[in-house]
């Protein structure tokens, strides 16, 4: 027997049986419930599902953020043969930094430039071959978007975060502190096992 597996689909259908509703009014609101879970699983879990690395190249002092960027974990160049760490900065730092971005190096920082730029200082004096790691949003659930890491992984959490989300609606206070508690729940399972396999990662291992 193959092992059932959520979908965006089957989602909206648990969504009307946990909650017993399917009057249209309700059902037409299920894709918001999803998209609110969405965006607050995005925000508040931190699991490898949700983190990413994207190559490239910096040569600007202004740099377009990945879609669906969330957290920056990490910008690295390569200099030569050696790949460097720039550390983050506050807008402020950077711009007391290089006030005058005309003049050129080797990038040492950056900073949040709004929130769908990066602001790099000093101005790169040349085309730097770089890797960024960030936490994103995945690409959003919809009728012709089935499936997604949290659907395949996570499952329980999505269900429960869109219940969450649904409760407001529902106008149904013991429904909210019931599904805050196993969303609660969920959440701390995947961000306790995101730990472990951080701790397996950077330990020690003897050599035989």
């Amino acid at each position: 027997m193959t092992a059932a597996a959520m979908t965006y689909d089957s989602l909206l259908a648990d969504i009307q049986t946990y909650s017993e509703r399917r009057d249209e009014p309700f059902v037409s609101q299920l894709p918001r419930f999803v998209m609110m879970a969405e965006n607050r699983i995005a925000t508040e879990c931190r699991g490898l599902g949700f983190k990413r690395f994207v190559n490239g190249i910096l040569g600007s002092s202004v740099v377009e953020k990945p879609a669906r960027w969330r957290e920056t974990l990490s910008i690295n160049v390569t200099v030569g043969t050696e790949r460097q760490t720039l550390r983050e900065r506050g807008y402020e730092y950077c711009r007391e930094f290089a006030p005058d971005a005309s003049v050129v190096g080797v990038p040492r920082y950056y900073a949040d430039y709004g929130f769908e730029h990066w602001l790099i200082v000093p101005t790169p004096d040349q085309n730097y071959v770089c890797e960024i790691s960030f936490h994103e949003r995945p690409e959003p659930l919809s009728s012709t978007n089935q499936t997604s890491w949290t659907t395949q992984y996570a499952p329980q959490l999505l269900l429960y975060a869109t219940l969450l989300e649904a409760a407001p609606f529902l106008k149904r206070p013991d429904l909210l502190q019931q599904w805050q508690g196993m969303y609660e729940a969920a959440k701390n399972a995947l961000a306790g096992e995101s730990g472990r396999r951080m701790q397996d990662n950077n330990a020690t291992r003897s050599v035989e």
